[in-house]
């Protein structure tokens, strides 16, 4: 039986409406804000401790935690494996990637360069210059916080995810490596590409074999 968008929407459903609150609340600050008003108004609110958790809330977003969950799901699913990391290399390897290069936007150390007495930066984390359009973290964080949200049992599981999803997408802000656009755009990639590959994979006779329910601890 196939699965259109909406019977995925449906699965997300406790992820995907908050979502759609919350993009618009982003698209409202972005309209009635200056790019530096917003940067500045999240780099001047920092504390010890954030800078010490920063760190570790975007490592979330990092591509390995992605491909660290899917070796796990191997154990038990080709299937759940296969679609977490197709959907990694689609939504942060390719669109991501694609979008970085074709804009080729300045991140904050490059854009505010004459302002940075101004600038808190955390210690010990390395500034990038370039490529700040989208924040790839933020893809990979919503992508497979919303994958996860489409698997789980209970459906509630869907605003917890998206709560963390989002804290991956302010971290990126407030460690100074990406702008609220960068955030913004990098959330809405991960989820539009993901709900699409979701529907696409789901309705491709190949996945739905009896071999891709095995796992290496499941024979």
């Amino acid at each position: 039986m196939n699965i259109g968008i909406k019977d995925v929407l449906y699965k997300v459903r406790f992820f995907f409406i908050p979502y759609l609150i919350l993009i618009g609340i982003c698209l409202i600050v972005k309209l009635t804000h200056t790019r530096e008003e917003i940067y500045f108004s999240v780099n001047t609110r920092n504390w010890p401790w954030a800078d010490t958790i920063a760190p570790y809330v975007t490592d979330i977003g990092n591509g390995w935690t992605t491909i660290t969950i899917a070796l796990i799901c191997m154990l038990f699913s080709y299937r759940k494996a296969f679609i977490l990391l197709g959907s990694y290399a689609l939504s942060s390897g390719i669109v991501a990637q694609s979008l970085k290069f074709i804009f080729a936007a300045p991140r904050p150390k490059l854009y505010f360069h004459d302002q940075l007495s101004r600038i808190h930066f955390v210690a010990g984390t390395d500034q990038l210059s370039y490529h700040s359009f989208p924040s790839g973290h933020t893809v990979t964080a919503f992508s497979t916080a919303i994958i996860i949200a489409y698997w789980a049992k209970n459906k509630f599981w869907g605003f917890p995810l998206l709560l963390l999803a989002a804290l991956v997408g302010y971290s990126r802000m407030y460690l100074s490596q990406h702008f609220f656009e960068d955030v913004t755009a990098g959330s809405a990639t991960g989820v539009v590409v993901t709900v699409i590959w979701l529907w696409w994979v789901e309705n491709r006779e190949f996945i739905k074999r009896a071999k891709w329910d095995k796992g290496l601890f499941k024979q």
